[in-house]
């Protein structure tokens, strides 16, 4: 058996009407092709779906079986039709973001937000990890896009950036340490200081290796961990001072620790918006990379020492990552 949707149609609308000449206005289409549609249904069927009277149509025990099965049929193509509606207008569908741990508790969550309350049909699926593991997940599709630290030199090919928000960093101590009641640091003025560093595999360790060998400065680098959680436990513990951009000082702030800003040099974190090349990114994605950039709309309030900016995604402001 194989009926088209039209035919469908027709036979759910004259059901609905109780006759033909109600179903062909409601349809707008002819009487006369509305019976003709009808009869070829049941001559494909092989069974009659409607007894005419002279004052009435009603369906046979067949016709009604038919008519359910059109409507259950109909229903779920219009259901389906809607999803990709939907998907095509980037109101429906996932979006996979890969990005940062820091990022992914701190910046993008209000973004998150709002961008659900528009489009509360589409999926977000986030994936934190090490800096270049978010380039990867990019790279080989598994997401659509990544939200992550600008690595320094050229980068790899084949993915463009556009800036989002940038950081400051800053020296984390006690609050009785000596250098706490300072309203900024210099690099050179954690010389001598026990330092808790990051592990080398983070974005964060690459900015404070560059401050503070330009700098010049001689911290006693002599603790390393990877976890923002441990690293803060650490300095909070007296075991030394750290440096950390301004989104990642909200998430020590169980430890009770002094964010003092850093120059000679000032040090900022470019936080890039990430897309590959060689695809277009989907509706819904595009549509999250507009909100993220501010595209028509105020995005929430960033912690200190950070700052939106405002670029699009599809036009990146340089080639490649840089």
């Amino acid at each position: 058996m194989d009926l088209t949707l039209q035919q469908l149609r027709a036979v759910v609308a004259v059901h609905d009407a109780a006759g033909f000449t109600a179903a062909a206005a409601r349809l707008h289409v002819a009487q006369p092709s509305l019976s003709r549609t009808v009869a070829d249904v049941e001559r494909r069927l092989g069974t009659v779906l409607f007894e005419r009277t002279t004052r009435r149509l009603e369906p046979t025990p067949a016709g009604r079986a038919v008519v359910d099965a059109a409507r259950r049929a109909l229903h779920a193509v219009q259901t389906e039709l809607r999803h990709v509606e939907g998907f095509l207008d980037g109101r429906a569908g996932t979006v996979r973001i890969a990005t940062l741990p820091s990022l992914a508790a701190i910046l993008l969550p209000g973004v998150l937000s709002a961008f659900r309350r528009d489009r509360p049909e589409v999926r977000p699926e986030l994936s934190d990890a090490l800096a270049d593991d978010v380039l990867d997940q990019v790279r080989s599709g598994r997401a659509d896009l990544a939200v992550t630290v600008a690595p320094d030199g050229a980068g790899p090919s084949g993915l463009a950036v556009a800036p989002v928000a940038s950081d400051r960093f800053c020296a984390l101590l006690p609050p009785e340490h000596p250098l706490a009641s300072r309203t900024g640091l210099r690099w050179a003025d954690l010389s001598g200081e026990p330092f808790v560093d990051f592990d080398p595999t983070t974005s964060i360790r690459q900015h404070v290796d560059r401050a503070v060998a330009d700098a010049g400065a001689l911290p006693d680098r002599r603790l390393v961990a990877r976890n923002i959680a441990a690293v803060a436990g650490l300095v909070a513990a007296g075991l030394g001072v750290t440096a950390v951009p301004g989104l990642v000082v909200p998430l020590t702030g169980f430890a009770g620790l002094v964010a003092v800003p850093l120059e000679e040099p000032v040090v900022q974190r470019r936080i890039v918006l990430v897309v590959p090349r060689d695809r277009g990114p989907s509706p819904a994605a595009e549509a999250f990379a507009r909100v993220l950039l501010g595209a028509g709309r105020e995005r929430p309030a960033l912690p200190a020492h950070a700052a939106w900016e405002v670029s699009d995604p599809f036009r990146p402001a340089q080639p490649g990552l840089s």
